[in-house]
């Protein structure tokens, strides 16, 4: 069953109006794509809300409230801008915020007019963020589900998954990826990074990179998870630009391509018998990062 809440516009317009009564004539909207971990929802037009659903994520909202306005100067492209912090009310339990309106679409692959642009334009990105002191910045943790530290946090999960899909997938080339994943130890400085760079964090204009929404995941420690978007939407060409742009050397790659086959691997274990569509883009990401792990071996 799941224990997330049910989030609607009712509720919102309720929170809005009780805490912040100078909006509360704003009207309140969901979003095309609303999220998962997060409701969002439209206020107005030029503000949304945005609810954790679950007890896991309210942890985020501190901190992006605390680290937001002081990352969003020194990066090249807008980034959510807090504009007030809720408190848990009308059968509510968590924290939630109010940011200010980032226009664009999210980065389906039909909006992106050319994808190695698109590729460098986020290497871009992320190496302005890793450039960000990281002095007192959020170490990763249950706030984060870890992304930034060792892969060995997963380390059962990933092999259960393995086993789980055992005559679905190659397992012994999967469990190959994963051990080099767990050899490659980070040794680097801590950095900041995003920790769930995928195509529905990503916004569009015109063609190009505009925003980097959903900071929920970031921290700092080591960047590697922030890679997976190699092979979950780029390839071949778009690959290499993305490859070319960010400063990772073969042992990051490696730990890229464990997170992103971790998330693959249980995302596919998991809905093996209830959603065939989603289990079949993981399949894809599978096999791209075999493929990629066989051809640098």
């Amino acid at each position: 069953m799941d224990s997330r809440l049910s989030i609607d516009t009712a509720l919102v317009s309720r929170l809005v109006a009780t805490q912040f009564p100078r909006w509360k004539d704003l009207a309140v909207m969901p979003v095309e794509f609303g999220g998962w971990d997060n409701r969002t929802f439209h206020l107005g037009d030029e503000m949304t809300v945005r609810l954790p659903s679950a007890a896991a994520y309210s942890l985020q909202v501190e901190k992006e409230h605390r680290w937001l306005p002081s990352l969003a100067p020194l990066l090249p492209l807008p980034i959510p801008v807090p504009l007030a912090m809720g408190v848990p009310a009308e059968n509510y339990p968590w924290p939630w915020s109010i940011y200010r309106w980032i226009e664009g679409e999210t980065a389906k692959r039909e909006r992106i007019a050319s994808l190695p642009q698109f590729a460098t334009d986020l290497a871009g990105f992320l190496v302005a963020l890793q450039r960000i002191d990281p002095t007192g910045g959020p170490a990763p943790g249950q706030h984060n589900f870890f992304r930034g530290g060792p892969l060995t946090v997963y380390d059962n999960e990933a092999r259960q998954a393995i086993a789980a899909l055992n005559g679905k997938i190659d397992t012994d080339a999967a469990s190959a990826v994963w051990e080099a994943a767990l050899a490659a130890t980070w040794h680097g400085a801590p950095v900041w990074f995003h920790g769930d760079v995928s195509w529905g964090n990503l916004l569009v204009r015109q063609g190009r990179l505009s925003a980097v929404i959903d900071f929920g995941t970031s921290g700092v420690g080591d960047p590697a998870c922030d890679l997976a978007i190699a092979w979950t939407l780029f390839e071949g060409k778009s690959r290499e630009s993305f490859r070319a742009g960010v400063p990772a050397d073969e042992a990051m790659w490696a730990r890229g391509r464990g997170w992103t086959l971790w998330k693959a691997l249980i995302t596919a274990a998991g809905r093996i018998d209830v959603n065939p569509v989603e289990v079949e883009k993981s399949r894809h990401v599978i096999d791209e990062v075999l493929a990629d792990h066989a051809q640098r071996a």
